[in-house]
């Protein structure tokens, strides 16, 4: 199992162009390696506040990094997990919601400021946002910029399961165990089966 921390939680891990791209490489090299189940975690009490302001002004709001993350999760031929150490906001959501799982801490929140900040949602978050939410929640989230707590979030199907913080990694190892036990090619194919 391949573990990834967004590791900047003096600032939120709220996310600059370089952590970005460190992201895309790391995972690359996970896959490349084999990788059966790759997990995305937070340091600190925030998985990540979303993009860094300073950055967001200079244009990582509209960057298509963001796509190019969400997408190597969303097409990874791998057991991808989101474990939320805490609230996922904004541009961050978007590889949340590109994972096969999400568990969450209970204090977690999920929220994407873009109607207030007066960006767009990078193109592949809304989609996926409705498929597990429904239209209307994903209005609620995007338009009405409603902050979810973790038990709306697991009762919208946000969220797969809430654990208590000490349990998170475990919880996901635990969730990763039969992927780890399978062939990589085994993976892929239940994957490709449920993608599909």
């Amino acid at each position: 199992m391949f573990t990834i921390t967004l590791d900047r939680p003096d600032k939120a891990n709220a996310l600059t162009p370089e952590m970005i791209e460190a992201l895309i490489a790391a995972i690359r090299t996970a896959l490349d390696a084999g990788a059966r189940a790759l997990v995305l975690t937070g340091a600190g009490k925030v998985f990540s506040a979303g993009a860094d302001l300073d950055a967001a002004r200079a244009g990582l709001a509209t960057s298509p990094l963001w796509e190019d993350l969400s997408g190597l999760i969303a097409d990874a031929p791998a057991l991808t997990i989101a474990a939320l150490n805490g609230t996922a906001a904004g541009g961050a959501l978007g590889m949340v919601l590109a994972c096969d799982l999400r568990i969450a801490v209970p204090s977690a929140t999920i929220f994407y400021p873009v109607m207030r900040l007066g960006f767009l949602p990078q193109p592949s978050d809304p989609a996926r946002l409705a498929a597990l939410a429904g239209p209307s929640r994903a209005a609620m989230v995007l338009m009405a910029g409603q902050k979810i707590g973790a038990d709306e979030a697991q009762a919208w199907g946000l969220i797969d399961r809430i654990v208590a913080p000490e349990a998170l990694a475990d919880a996901a190892a635990a969730l990763a165990a039969d992927a780890l036990a399978a062939t990589p090619d085994h993976v892929a194919g239940i994957k490709r089966l449920i993608r599909r």
